[in-house]
C-alpha cells in the first residue's frame, strides 16, 4: 500500500494554509492566512474562491456539519464551523456566507468539532477552556479549564464525552458533572504505540473514517500508517510543514494544508488482498490486477468509478465503488455481477460462505453472491459509521453486532430475515467486549460465538441459547486476537506469548476435563508485541507482526479431516484416522465429538486411547441401561447437563429415574420435590437420605425431610422391590417400543 501524491506547480494560496475539509469525496474547501476560502473540484481540477474573510480573521480549524444528517437537515448540513485567531468561531454556509460569529475564547480558538448527531459543538482555545455550544452557537457549558492551551479536541462515539489535550496528557471528560475523568492513552490507560522520533516536529495526525489507517504530517513529510502504528508509506512532497490533514468521506484520499500555500492530495493505492492462490492489487483508482500464483495468470479488472472497499474470501471478490457493487467469482473474472448501492459510502465488507454484508452510512445490508438482497438488520441507536471487522461478525445463518452504547451486549440476528434471534434476548456479558467472531461451519443450532473482553479473556457461548440458559464459558486468558477457520470449527488465538489452537472448542460443553488435551500450542514470542491474526484459511494462519511483516503458520491438516468425517457421521473412518496419526489431541477431540453426537461406541474407544478409564467404565454402564431415554439422560449427565437429563426422563414418564439421578448427585431438595410432586418414591428418597446421614454420623435438620419422615417407617425390602419393578417396567416398555418399530419397518 502506498500514497500517490498530487501537487500543483503553483500554490493557489499566497500564505500558509491552516485547514482543509471535504464536502464530498470529490470536493474540498481550504482556508489560508491570506483570508481566502477556496473550493477544489477534483473531477474537473478547477478551483474557485468562495469568500475572502475580513483581514482580522486568521482561520485555524474547519469542520463540516455531519454529512450523515444532510437529508434531514439540508440547510445546516451545507455549512461548516471555522475557528480563528481572534477568539471567535464562525458558522459559514457552503456558498461562503458568514451566518454567525461568536465570541468564544480569550485568545485564539484552536479547534472546533461538531458531535456526530450535529446537536452540539465543542471548542477549545489558548485560554485552556473547553466549551460546549448548541448547533446555533449558544453557550451551554464550560466543560473544563486548563492552565495551558488546548490544541486539539474530539468527541467520543456516543457524544457523551470529549477527549482533549493537556500538555503531555490526553484527558477524557464526560459531559455529566462529577463524572470520572480519565488521563489516558487508550481507555484503559495503556500506551498503544510509540514511534521513533521524526526529523521534524509532527504537525498533524488524522484517522481514516474506518479506523484502519492514519496519516501523519510533518515538514516536507506525509506518512501513511496502519492502526497499530507501523508505516505503509513515506512520501516527501515539497509542502513545507503540513498543518492539517483531512480524509475524504470514503477513506481513499487525504488532503493536507501546507505551510507554503499548497494543498497536497494523496490517493491510497496498491492495497492488496489475498486468498489461497489469488492475489488482488489495486493498481490505480479504477483498476485492479488479479494474479494467480499457481500459473502466474494475470487479469485486469476495470471499474467505471473509483474503488472504495474490497474483500476477497470464499472464492469471491466483492468490490464497492462510489456508486456500485461488483461481485466476481474466482472461477471467472470476466463477467462480474453488478448492482447499484442503496446509499452512502461502503465502510465495511464482510463475507461468509453463502453471502456477504455491506455496511454504509445508511445501514447494514446482506446480499447473496448472485446479488439478491436478503435482509437489513436494525437495532436501537444503530451507528454504522463506527462498525468494523472486530465488532461485526457474519456466518451462514447469523449476524452478530456489538452494541456501542453498551459494550457488554451483542445483538444477534437471523441472516435470512434480519430479525433478532430467538425471542429477541441479547447476549450480555459482565465486562465490556472488544472483539467478536462467529464460527463458520455446522448446523444453525450448534452455532457458537467467541469473544474477547476488556480483561483479554476469551469466552465462547451458543447463539441459540434462548429458552435454555447456556453458559458463557472461558476458553483462555490474555488473548489478544482470534479467528475461526473458514473450513471447519477450529479456533486459533494469540495468547500472551503462545499461539494456541482449539481444535474442538465445543469440548467445553461436552467434557471440560479433556479440553487441555484438545489444544495445540507453540511459542509466539518471535511474533513481537501486538501481533494480529489476519486470516485462517484451511489449515494456514496468517499473522501480521507489529512491524507490518506477515508470518504464515501451517497447523496440522488432520483435525480438519476429523471434523469432516464426524460431520458426515463416518465414525469408522474417524477412528482409523486417529489410529494412523497416533496423537493424543486427535483422540481427545474424537472423544468429545462422539459424546456430542451420542456415539458412545466411538467415545469408549477414544477415551480408552487417552487413558480415561473411569469414563470408559461410565460409558459401559450407560450401554446397559434399559431404555433409550435413560441412555440419553446419562449421556447428558456425562456432559454436565443435569437439568436437561432430568427433563428427558420426566418427559418420558421415567419419574423414578429422574429422582434417582438427583439422589446420586446428592441434590436432596430436588429429589424430594420431584417425589412429592409426582406422589411416588417419597419413602425411597427418605431412605437414601437417612443412609447418607448415618454414613457421616449426622442428624436430620432439614425441616421438609423431618416433616415427611414423621410417622414413616423405612422398609428397604419394599423400596428395593419398587425399584426393581420400575426397572422391569422400563425394560418392557423399551422392548415393546422396539417391537412396534420393527413391525412398522416390515410394513
Amino acid at each position: 500500500m502506498r500514497l500517490k501524491i498530487s501537487l500543483l506547480k503553483e500554490p493557489k494560496h499566497q500564505e500558509l494554509v491552516s485547514c482543509v475539509g471535504w464536502t464530498t469525496a470529490e470536493e474540498l474547501y481550504s482556508c489560508s492566512d491570506d483570508h481566502q476560502i477556496v473550493k477544489w473540484n477534483l473531477l474537473t481540477s478547477e478551483t474557485s474562491q468562495i469568500v475572502k474573510l475580513p483581514d482580522d480573521i486568521y482561520p485555524i480549524d474547519l469542520h463540516w456539519f455531519p454529512k450523515s444528517l444532510s437529508i434531514k437537515k439540508q440547510t445546516q448540513a451545507e455549512s461548516f464551523v471555522l475557528t480563528s485567531s481572534d477568539g471567535k468561531f464562525h458558522l459559514i454556509s457552503k456558498l461562503g456566507r458568514v451566518e454567525k460569529s461568536v465570541e468564544a475564547h480569550c485568545g485564539a480558538v484552536l479547534a472546533g468539532r461538531w458531535n456526530y448527531e450535529g446537536t452540539a459543538l465543542v471548542t477549545v482555545g489558548e485560554d485552556g477552556q473547553i466549551k460546549i455550544w448548541s448547533k446555533t452557537g449558544m453557550l451551554r457549558s464550560t466543560l473544563a479549564q486548563q492552565g495551558t492551551p488546548v490544541y486539539s479536541v474530539a468527541w467520543g462515539p456516543d457524544s457523551e464525552k470529549v477527549l482533549y489535550t493537556a500538555g503531555k496528557q490526553l484527558i477524557i471528560k464526560p459531559l455529566q458533572p462529577n463524572a470520572k475523568v480519565l488521563q489516558v492513552w487508550d481507555s484503559y490507560g495503556r500506551p498503544l504505540y510509540n514511534s521513533q522520533p521524526h526529523e521534524h516536529p509532527i504537525t498533524s495526525v488524522a484517522w481514516a473514517p474506518d479506523g484502519e489507517l492514519f496519516a501523519v504530517g510533518s515538514f516536507h513529510t506525509l506518512r501513511l500508517c496502519d492502526k497499530t502504528g507501523w508505516s505503509y508509506a513515506l512520501e516527501k512532497p515539497n509542502t513545507g510543514s503540513i498543518f492539517n490533514l483531512a480524509w475524504s468521506v470514503d477513506g481513499t484520499q487525504i488532503a493536507g494544508a501546507c505551510g507554503n500555500g499548497h494543498v497536497v492530495f494523496a490517493h491510497v493505492v496498491e492495497q492488496c488482498w489475498e486468498w489461497k492462490n489469488f492475489q488482488v492489487t489495486l493498481t490505480k483508482r479504477r483498476t485492479m490486477q488479479v494474479r494467480n500464483v499457481l500459473n502466474d495468470a494475470v487479469d485486469l479488472l476495470e471499474f467505471r468509478d473509483r474503488v472504495i472497499k474490497a474483500s476477497l474470501n470464499y472464492a469471491h471478490l466483492v468490490v464497492s465503488t462510489s456508486l456500485q457493487c461488483y461481485v466476481f467469482s474466482t472461477k471467472n473474472w470476466n463477467t462480474p455481477l453488478i448492482f447499484d448501492l442503496k446509499e452512502g459510502t461502503v465502510s465495511l465488507i464482510l463475507q461468509a460462505e453463502r453471502h456477504f454484508l455491506l455496511v454504509d452510512g445508511g445501514g447494514i445490508y446482506l446480499y447473496s453472491y448472485e446479488g439478491r438482497f436478503i435482509s437489513s438488520p436494525k437495532f436501537p441507536g444503530m451507528r454504522t459509521d463506527i462498525l468494523n471487522a472486530q465488532t461485526v461478525s457474519l456466518s451462514n445463518d447469523t449476524i452478530a453486532i456489538k452494541d456501542k452504547a453498551d459494550e457488554k451486549i451483542i445483538f444477534l440476528f437471523e441472516a435470512s430475515t434480519g430479525k433478532p434471534l430467538g425471542d429477541g434476548k441479547l447476549l450480555s456479558h459482565k465486562n465490556e467486549i472488544l472483539e467478536i467472531a462467529l464460527d463458520q461451519k455446522g448446523l444453525t443450532n450448534d452455532r457458537k460465538i467467541a469473544f474477547i473482553d476488556k480483561n483479554r479473556d476469551l469466552y465462547i457461548t451458543s447463539v441459540k441459547r434462548f429458552g435454555k440458559e447456556e453458559q458463557i464459558i472461558k476458553l483462555g486468558t490474555m488473548v489478544h486476537t482470534l479467528a475461526w477457520s473458514d473450513t471447519c470449527n477450529i479456533l486459533c488465538g494469540l495468547q500472551d506469548t503462545r499461539f494456541t489452537v482449539w481444535y474442538y472448542p465445543n469440548t467445553v460443553y461436552v467434557d471440560r476435563d479433556i479440553l487441555p488435551k484438545t489444544l495445540y500450542e507453540r511459542d509466539a514470542s518471535e511474533f513481537s508485541k501486538n501481533p494480529h491474526i489476519v486470516s485462517f484459511v484451511g489449515n494456514q494462519v496468517t499473522i501480521r507482526r507489529a512491524d507490518g511483516s506477515l508470518i504464515h503458520i501451517s497447523i496440522s491438516p488432520y483435525p480438519g479431516i476429523l471434523h469432516e468425517y464426524v460431520s458426515s457421521s463416518k465414525w469408522e473412518d474417524a477412528v482409523r484416522l486417529c489410529r494412523f496419526v497416533k496423537e493424543q489431541t486427535m483422540w481427545a477431540c474424537l472423544a468429545a465429538m462422539a459424546v456430542a453426537n451420542r456415539d458412545m461406541t466411538t467415545a469408549e474407544i477414544a477415551y480408552a486411547a487417552i487413558g480415561e478409564i473411569d469414563k470408559v467404565q461410565y460409558i459401559n454402564s450407560i450401554k446397559d441401561l434399559p431404555s433409550k431415554e435413560s441412555k440419553m439422560a446419562h449421556i447428558l449427565m456425562f456432559s454436565g447437563n443435569i437439568q436437561e437429563a432430568e427433563m428427558v426422563l420426566l418427559q418420558a414418564g421415567l419419574v423414578y429415574q429422574a429422582i434417582q439421578i438427583n439422589i446420586n448427585l446428592y441434590n436432596w431438595e430436588r429429589a424430594l420435590e420431584l417425589a412429592v410432586k409426582y406422589k411416588t418414591h417419597v419413602d425411597t428418597v427418605l431412605a437414601y437420605r437417612q443412609k447418607f446421614l448415618e454414613t457421616f454420623g449426622k442428624q436430620e435438620t432439614n425441616k421438609r425431610y423431618l416433616q415427611y419422615a414423621e410417622g414413616l417407617q423405612i422398609d428397604w425390602e419394599k423400596i428395593k422391590a419398587k425399584i426393581e419393578m420400575e426397572i422391569t417396567k422400563e425394560r418392557e416398555r423399551s422392548s415393546s417400543s422396539q417391537s412396534s418399530k420393527n413391525i412398522g419397518l416390515k410394513h
